[in-house]
């Protein structure tokens, strides 16, 4: 009878047990405590930095206008420098030359003409090594016997007087970026077209970031082989242009004059550094360390205490604050990962 109860109390026992048991699994555990990092409070400049895309390529691409009629029987390597007093090109055996000034070859200049365009050419003819007298604004006897010994020189037909057709007019030194016509072909209304020989970086810049972009702001550069260079915004765009597909961003175009070894490239990608607002010797914290407060703007939470901030730059992922007792080498809590 005492063997039966003993089974019968170790049941009760086995049972209460497995009622303890299963309370335990159905209750969950309290939470684990959270617990905070911490950062540094430092002071240094903080910068509005971002690296975007570019365009690397050469100023004023243009197709060089051709006033010569015939066939085309020699061009340049695209690629090539042309200076002034050299050939830009040949039609039919002659050869059309580079000249440089501001006032482009249209008509044919001789003893009976005057002007600023006379003064332009007289101008090129004594830095060629020929004398044409005063460099003024008239056509006289001596410009005409400088121009023949020039057109000797160049095996053209000695007549003393200067058309469109044997010279065009740039700016100054120009590459040759495509050659249009080939030789064998009529000459038509180019023949090459040309850039100058400054390098340039254009970037359509997303107009959320127009704050990068300063007028003569400096940036770096790299291209895609790894040259670095570095390089100057010389224009900014002050029209928006809509974005280029559906979901885009509208941009402005800001042009760069690039300087270095940056290689031959051209219409290549290249990445560029741009540096907008700088803050010198600021404290500053993790963006992520500030705390919106009930009352309005931000707080940092030190020691358990949170002081609040005032906020300035915001730049490369840390924020500039100011605030009762910061000093740099405070700790300061940010949300554990």
């Amino acid at each position: 009878m005492r063997k039966g109860l003993l089974a019968g109390g170790v049941a009760v026992a086995a049972l209460a047990g497995g009622g303890v048991a299963a309370a335990t699994r159905d209750t969950p555990p309290p939470p684990a405590p959270v617990v905070a990092e911490t950062a540094d409070i430092t002071r240094g400049d903080l910068a509005d930095a971002e690296t975007v895309g570019g365009t690397l390529g050469y100023e004023n691409r243009r197709d060089l206008p051709n006033a010569a009629r015939g066939t085309v029987t020699w061009t340049p390597e695209e690629g090539a420098v042309i200076r002034r007093g050299k050939r830009l090109y040949a039609v039919s055996g002659k050869p059309v030359i580079l000249m440089y000034g501001a006032t482009p070859m249209y008509r044919r200049l001789d003893t009976a003409t005057s002007g600023h365009d006379v003064r332009q050419l007289e101008r090129n003819l004594k830095a060629l090594g020929y004398d044409p007298g005063t460099v003024d604004d008239d056509f006289t006897w001596t410009t005409r016997e400088a121009v023949r010994d020039w057109q000797e020189d160049l095996n053209l037909d000695e007549t003393g007087t200067v058309g469109p057709e044997e010279v065009v007019v740039a700016s100054g030194p120009v590459r040759v970026a495509q050659v249009t016509g080939e030789p064998g072909m009529p000459a038509g209304r180019s023949v090459i077209a040309t850039t100058g020989t400054k390098r340039v970086v254009h970037v359509d810049l997303a107009a959320s970031d127009q704050q990068l972009a300063r007028l003569g702001a400096a940036v770096t550069l790299e291209t895609p082989d790894g040259r670095t260079g570095k390089g100057r915004i010389t224009s900014i765009g002050t029209v928006a242009r809509p974005p280029a597909q559906e979901g885009g961003e509208a941009t402005i175009d800001v042009e760069i004059t690039a300087e270095g070894r940056l290689g031959r490239f051209d219409q290549a990608p290249v990445d560029v550094g741009l540096t907008g607002e700088t803050r010198k010797d600021v404290l500053s914290v993790p963006v992520e360390a500030l705390l919106a407060l009930r009352e309005g703007g931000y707080g940092v939470r030190i020691a358990g205490t949170v002081t609040k901030v005032t906020t300035g730059l915001f730049a490369a992922g840390r924020v500039e604050i100011e605030g009762a007792g910061l000093t740099e080498g405070m700790k300061v809590e940010v949300p554990a990962e």
